[in-house]
């Protein structure tokens, strides 16, 4: 009895086992299938909102002259320069905060020669749907955050709750700190002609 006992325990381990192999190798290949296309829909995304962000036409690819530069927290921020005729007309960055309410934003920001914002769009976010979720738009043209047009400056954008102009958005105040906190750590970026330079150099 005590023999036959063993020998169906090591029959379920062995079945067990095979199946948990064949389970891996089946969540491998599937991996292998989509990550291409995933990624390829991430770079699409991405190229679509440098178009969006920047304002007018420019005839340079703005990827291909990419720059970057590290920020003090281990990431990066990434730089498109949109150039037509040679002549600069925006930078779209690729900017991000680890402040938001439930955790990571990335957007895209994009900045006229002079330092104005003229657009952006949200790349990632996990914030609470119907309340921080909103930031989409809230902050856009006919949001009743608007920030287009302004320039961040060394003060940087703030929400009016903390002696800013910009309107938070109702009952996320802290995703709201968190956009412009991303919004503000791009302008700082694109105006540091130091590592402008330096990112320049690298990139070449």
């Amino acid at each position: 009895m005590e023999k036959k006992l063993e020998s169906n325990f090591i029959n379920m381990v062995m079945v067990l086992f095979a199946v948990t192999l064949i389970a891996s190798a089946a969540v491998g290949y599937v991996y292998t299938l989509t990550a291409e296309p995933i990624a390829n829909a991430k770079k699409a995304k991405q190229e679509n909102a440098i178009r969006l962000v920047i304002p007018g036409e420019f005839d340079n690819t703005p990827s291909a002259d990419v720059w970057k530069i590290e920020t003090t927290d281990g990431n990066e921020l990434e730089f498109y320069p949109a150039k037509k005729d040679g002549e600069l007309v925006g930078t779209a960055v690729k900017t991000y905060t680890n402040k938001g309410f439930s955790g990571y934003i990335s957007i895209m920001v994009g900045f006229k020669p002079d330092g104005s914002i003229s657009n952006y769009s949200v790349l990632e976010h996990k914030e609470t749907p119907g309340l921080g979720s909103k930031m989409d738009l809230w902050f856009t043209k006919d949001g009743r955050g608007n920030i287009i047009g302004k320039i961040p400056g060394i003060a940087g954008l703030k929400v009016s709750k903390d002696g800013g102009e910009v309107d938070a958005i109702t009952a996320a105040t802290i995703s709201s700190r968190a956009f412009l906190d991303a919004v503000n750590r791009a302008s700082a970026g694109l105006s540091d002609s130091d590592s402008y330079s330096g990112a320049t150099e690298q990139s070449n």
